[in-house]
């Protein structure tokens, strides 16, 4: 039995950005509970040249919404990236599942060598199809929703590797 492209992408992002808003909800009961401004997680960092925690939520969306519409060849939703609560990167969250259930298999599959080129800086970059989503794409979702998931842990929040994982 072959994995198509949208069985590839598509249920996994979803699953993803579920466990992701999990987290977050996680993190507003520990920031009330705890009596700690919610700005304060929302503007975490691991380190400071890396980006602050609302960013890596924007990144991780930007990415999956980014690969479908590209993988389907539709236009690429844009969204302002002017999150500074959990409720707004809620909200973004939701929208981009919203989106994702919006792009049909049919749009999708048969995309593997459907030629990417994306603008990175000041240079492009392209890719195929199943390239992009697997060399490009997995490995950059996954490193923003796991570095969401550190800044969280490193601040306290009771989360655990079945919180990322999921039910």
């Amino acid at each position: 039995m072959s994995l198509t492209m949208y069985q590839a992408s598509i249920p996994s992002f979803v699953r993803l950005l579920g466990n992701l808003s999990t987290i977050l909800d996680k993190a507003a009961v520990h920031a009330e509970a705890k009596k700690i401004d919610p700005a304060i997680f929302v503007n975490a960092r691991l380190a400071a040249d890396m980006y602050p925690l609302s960013r890596q939520i924007q990144i991780a969306t930007d990415i999956v919404k980014g690969c479908a519409a590209r993988l389907a060849g539709i236009e690429v939703p844009s969204y302002a990236d002017n999150e500074t609560t959990f409720a707004e990167l809620q909200t973004r969250i939701a929208k981009t599942v919203a989106f994702l259930h919006s792009v049909s298999a049919a749009q999708i599959d048969g995309s593997e060598e459907r030629k990417i080129t994306l603008k990175l800086g000041s240079r492009e970059v392209s890719f195929l199809g199943q390239a992009y989503l697997l060399d490009f794409v997995y490995p950059n979702f996954y490193f923003h929703i796991t570095t969401t998931y550190a800044i969280l842990r490193h601040n306290g929040v009771e989360i655990g590797k079945m919180d990322f994982l999921g039910g």
